[in-house]
């Protein structure tokens, strides 16, 4: 063989094990299926051309079909999953409540865990301005250091909070079972009994409690290129539980739930929809075994915008237990909401750039009808939430 063929054969080697290491773990390129008389046309066949990152390749979509954007919710909205500030300026309100006009947005419900002095802080901030009837305050829970004397604290902050007007408890956040320790150094379990006063208080008070357990499913299995949020892993190291130093991610689903059982009188509202979007089925058998629990859509619209025939059948069905929820604030985003929501449309984008590491699929809508979008957008978090304000809603 001559320098010049085998300087051939080693730049073809070269590029095919390029293309290879760029395809699926355990997986050659296009292989034959077996009894088939033809070839099929990639059989054992790796790209001419070097392969582009999964961050490079964003194809232009040559399908042409309708479009249908939506601004503006077709009903005034109440995002119960809000993160503002504790407490907010004159100025912040003026600005966050401009944006809240323009996306149809009526009240936020601000869950970033004000309790005590700025609990109290951040309410007389509110009631300070004209914006008073445009957002509501939840309190939260300190479950640092639970042991002896724990729990008669905690009821004992929760009703000097609900008496200076916090409406609800949360958003307690994913450490809660996950990371957080108890006085004695082990892992504080999301069912632990030393909790159970906390819980009957909040039924007591009629708080709500919107608690978000765990994090996506696949945040906990092993971060490989069958993973679907692989992309979001490589970023986000603080996102990643699949180390031996975590809970399974089943072992705090049936910790979160044995919660819910154990306490049918206490309002529960699953953040993130509990994290089951992407399995409509478990959620609807969760709402039908425990009707104490309703869920919340924020930062799943994701999963529910690739099943749209499911997700119609599901938001219809269980249309009194669903709310709408945004959790980050980001008032160009809303829209996407509204058009999963409202439209039949099919195959959109899932948010602005840079937001395509979240989920790299299109959208499509679950056509809602008014009925359902009025419970999803405002009823039901009012039928929940009586501190609400009622001003600015249909009557």
């Amino acid at each position: 063989m001559t320098s010049r063929a085998l300087v051939v054969v080693a730049a073809l080697a070269v590029a095919t094990a390029a293309g290879v290491a760029q395809a699926p773990q355990g997986q050659q390129p296009g292989p034959q299926s077996e009894g088939a008389i033809r070839q099929r046309p990639g059989a054992n066949r790796a790209p001419e051309f070097p392969p582009p990152s999964i961050i490079d390749y964003k194809p232009r979509t040559t399908l042409v079909v309708a479009q249908h954007p939506v601004p503006r919710a077709k009903f005034p909205a109440i995002d119960i999953h809000s993160h503002q500030p504790t407490p907010m300026t004159a100025a912040q309100l003026d600005t966050v409540a401009a944006s809240m006009d323009s996306v149809n947005l009526q009240v936020l419900v601000n869950v970033s865990g004000a309790s005590g002095d700025a609990l109290t802080r951040s309410i007389a901030a509110l009631r300070a301005t004209r914006h008073r009837d445009r957002m509501v305050q939840f309190t939260n829970i300190d479950f640092r250091n639970v042991g002896p004397g724990w729990a008669a604290r905690a009821v004992a902050q929760l009703e000097a909070d609900a008496k200076a007007g916090a409406v609800g408890i949360g958003e307690i956040n994913k450490g809660f079972g996950l990371t957080m320790r108890k006085a004695d150094g082990t892992r504080l379990k999301i069912d632990d009994p030393d909790l159970d006063p906390v819980w009957q208080a909040a039924a007591r008070l009629n708080l709500p409690v919107l608690i978000h357990t765990a994090d996506p499913q696949e945040f906990f299995e092993p971060i490989d290129f069958n993973n679907e949020r692989w992309l979001e892993l490589s970023m986000f190291s603080d996102r990643r539980f699949s180390g031996p130093q975590y809970p399974k991610f089943e072992e705090l689903m049936t910790e979160r739930d044995r919660l819910f059982k154990r306490h049918p009188k206490t309002t529960f509202i699953a953040a993130h929809l509990g994290w089951h979007a992407n399995n409509l089925a478990r959620l609807g058998k969760m709402f039908d075994e425990m009707p104490n629990v309703y869920g919340e859509v924020g930062a799943v619209i994701y999963d529910i915008g690739r099943q749209p025939r499911t997700g119609h059948d599901f938001f219809v069905k269980y249309q009194d237990r669903l709310l709408f929820g945004k959790d980050s604030y980001q008032p160009d985003e809303f829209p996407y909401y509204w058009r999963v929501f409202e439209t039949g449309d099919e195959y959109f984008d899932y948010f602005p750039a840079p937001r395509n590491y979240h989920a790299f699929w299109k959208l499509y809508g679950v056509a809602l009808p008014d009925p359902v979008l009025r419970k999803l957008y405002y009823q039901n978090a009012m039928k929940l939430v009586p501190g609400i304000p009622k001003a600015g809603f249909p009557r």
